[in-house]
């Protein structure tokens, strides 16, 4: 009977995967196929409705995201490698970008032929208000958020950093605090960690400390429970029902921004209250406190409580996933590469050695870690945190002599590039070298995006990253206990059992 129930649910279940699209009364226009004398890229549109995206999810899932790129730039090439072709993915027809040149183009031309688009799943998850729409937003946030994230408006928090980061190696990185539990252990007197989600752990918590002045460990787990399950809703089945992935983001979106609006609240509150008696209008210059004083686009009005706590959940969504997956893969290469690891450990003991006990890591420290970026910038050419991101035509225009017409999607792809020997002769080889000197060639590094289109958190990540690898190789060595561990897209990077380590203190050694 049970054998029965199951072999329904599933049937169900696959049968609302093909109808649900049916049902979407939100039907989107058909784009132009041709004009006189162009022709659109060449490619393939897959199955009905769900086109290649099931290939093009496998093949990131198995760990190869690249396959599917290269597979097709083999297939669609003539004479010439191919530099673009279409496809049919998240139910939209698409055309992919998958050259150095593509990744300036689509940069360049950010709100002149094309402007950002995401799938609906992200879209539901992160419903704006009637005041705003996605592309305004992306707009509105990038503004709000470069002179904060700026690299003279950071030097300051370095210090915090460091601070936020030894608290946490010493909570998070022994069996002796009991909050560490879940994820410590002791094996024959060596303490054994699963860093994935102590690496969220970590990065949550500097982002509510940073951008939203919260300390308080209790808040911050009642904040962390939620966003947990967001970023697994994003490219899943779009079937709102309980159980579902879907759901749960839709569900952990709503509870976490319900959150952040009472945040809100009581901030203007303060902040009012600080204006009044100080005759000032400057209170914490935290993120959340220059949300507070935007407008919306006549103005007039400020903005809402739940469009700022719409912005706020979604940046440290982005921050929770991204930084924690990328110190995820450079824990991952140092327990590798012992000579690697060497290298990184010299550097950070030179620097460890030039200041005094116990003072805090500042803007000329981070300068001199010019190896240990090297080292984490070649992480993220291996596993980027993310395949890439999603554009869509807002005019007619021509690429590579193909017409891309009105309201067609457009897809770069990090893997693409970061993969292709063209650009990384033996793409597979970790090595740092290749961002010394020169550095790669333009728009073929783009894990923060490139030109106009750069991430504002860039500096922000590699602060961050760096204050982290800092205090993790002075004081400990490690080595990985699934040494065959894979990393895999599903649908952000993880690793397939949580990169469990055993830590080796460099004082008992």
């Amino acid at each position: 009977m049970e054998l029965e129930s199951l072999i329904l649910a599933l049937l169900i279940f696959v049968s609302l995967y093909y109808i649900f699209p049916l049902l979407n009364f939100n039907i989107k226009p058909s784009v132009k196929r041709e004009q006189p004398g162009l022709e659109l890229p060449p490619g393939s549109t897959g199955w009905p409705i769900i086109g290649e995206t099931l290939e093009y999810l496998s093949t990131a899932k198995q760990g190869v995201p690249e396959k599917f790129i290269a597979d097709r730039r083999n297939k669609y090439s003539s004479s010439s490698p191919c530099k673009v072709f279409r496809t049919s993915l998240l139910r939209e027809s698409m055309v992919v970008l998958c050259t150095a040149a593509g990744n300036k183009f689509l940069f360049s031309n950010e709100n002149k032929l094309v402007k950002s688009w995401w799938p609906a799943n992200i879209e539901q998850i992160f419903a704006n208000s009637e005041k705003t729409d996605t592309t305004q937003e992306t707009i509105r946030l990038r503004k709000v958020l470069s002179p904060f994230l700026k690299p003279d408006a950071l030097h300051r928090y370095i210090g915090v950093m460091d601070e936020v980061t030894r608290q946490h190696l010493e909570m998070y990185w022994s069996s002796s605090s009991s909050s560490s539990l879940d994820y410590v252990k002791e094996e024959d007197k060596r303490v054994i960690i699963k860093f994935h989600p102590i690496a969220k752990k970590y990065t949550f918590t500097l982002a509510c400390k940073l951008f939203l002045n919260i300390e308080d460990p209790e808040l911050v787990a009642k904040l962390e429970g939620p966003i947990q399950h967001i970023s697994s809703g994003f490219i899943s089945l779009p079937v709102d029902l309980p159980g579902t992935k879907f759901n749960r983001a839709i569900r952990a979106s709503k509870e976490i921004k319900k959150e952040f609006e009472e945040m809100v609240k009581q901030r203007r509150i303060d902040l009012h209250h600080f204006s009044e008696t100080t005759n000032s209008n400057h209170h914490h210059q935290d993120l959340l406190s220059r949300l507070l004083m935007e407008t919306y686009g006549d103005g007039k009005e400020l903005m809402m409580e739940s469009d700022i706590a719409n912005k706020l959940y979604g940046l440290i969504v982005g921050a929770y996933d991204s930084t924690s997956t990328t110190l995820v893969s450079i824990i991952m290469f140092l327990s590798q590469l012992p000579h690697v690891y060497d290298a990184v450990l010299k550097e950070q003991m030179d620097i460890a050695v030039s200041k005094p006990e116990g003072e805090l890591l500042n803007w000329d420290d981070l300068q001199k870690m010019k190896y240990s970026w090297s080292v984490a910038c070649e992480a993220l050419r291996l596993l980027p945190p993310l395949l890439g991101t999603f554009r869509e035509a807002i005019t007619d225009f021509t690429y590579e002599g193909y017409i891309i017409p009105k309201g067609m999607k457009l897809h770069w792809n990090m893997f693409a590039t970061h993969k292709n020997p063209e650009y990384f002769p033996d793409p597979e080889k970790f090595d740092p070298s290749r961002f010394q000197g020169q550095g790669p060639a333009p728009y073929s590094y783009v894990p923060f995006g490139g030109g106009p289109r750069m991430c504002p958190g860039k500096e922000y990540a590699r602060f961050k990253i760096l204050v982290f690898m800092h205090n993790v190789v002075t004081r400990f060595k490690w080595e990985m206990v699934f040494p065959d561990e894979k990393i895999i897209m599903d649908p952000v990077l993880a690793p397939t059992k949580g990169l469990t380590i055993r830590l080796f203190p460099h004082q008992s050694s």
